[in-house]
């Protein structure tokens, strides 16, 4: 990729992108944190947007690169600790009632969240941040579970720092050419449902060989 497109002039913001902007220009880094925890509970608001712009906004001095990293990350699991809380306090019922009457989404995207989240538990909630919807989502089956705090905050720390750090730091060396990020964004995603599938693949394929002996 050709970093000297940062260097073209670009046109002034507006819509989501300039509120994003012009709010971590106010607050900076909670700002940076605020945006991404909306995220987390609005999933309209798309992650390979904000996260860019928070990179974009450490070039121009809002904030050191670290510190994007450490706000982004900051608002990733604070949105998600809210979500895991309505999911414990509400239950599934409720909580599938309460997704039914949120703009964009489905229950059906409730329903296949929780079915991967009831199949691979830790391993959905860490790679669960990396893939659209399932992003906002999984932390709702994880508080109707009732997955113990200390591992959901572990592996949603590190899987939010993974995936937000692709994004600060590709946003960061565009600087006012951030928007690109968005044109490969779609391409990450499915190299990290790729991976997952091959992951899955691999777990059945042990496992059905483990059991061949026992079977004899």
């Amino acid at each position: 990729m050709d970093l000297s497109l940062a260097s073209t002039p670009a046109e002034p913001m507006t819509g989501l992108a300039g509120w994003a902007v012009g709010l971590i220009d106010s607050l900076g880094g909670p700002g940076a944190a605020i945006i991404v925890g909306l995220d987390n509970l609005f999933p309209p608001i798309p992650s390979e947007l904000v996260l860019p712009l928070a990179g974009f906004s450490a070039s121009r001095g809002a904030f050191t690169l670290l510190g994007a990293l450490f706000w982004t990350t900051l608002g990733s699991l604070a949105g998600a600790v809210i979500v895991y809380g309505i999911g414990a306090l509400l239950g599934r019922d409720r909580t599938r009632a309460l997704v039914a009457r949120v703009p964009l989404l489905r229950v059906g995207d409730f329903d296949r969240t929780e079915a991967w989240f009831a199949r691979h538990g830790g391993k959905a909630v860490f790679l669960g941040r990396m893939v659209p919807i399932f992003r906002s989502l999984i932390s709702l089956p994880a508080g109707v579970e009732r997955m113990p705090p200390g591992r959901f905050l572990l592996l949603t720390t590190a899987g939010s720092l993974l995936w937000n750090t692709a994004f600060v730091v590709a946003g960061y060396l565009l600087g006012e050419s951030w928007s690109l990020v968005d044109r490969y964004a779609s391409v990450l995603q499915y190299v990290v449902l790729a991976a997952v599938a091959i992951a899955i693949g691999l777990f059945v394929v042990v496992r059905l060989r483990q059991r061949r002996p026992a079977a004899r």
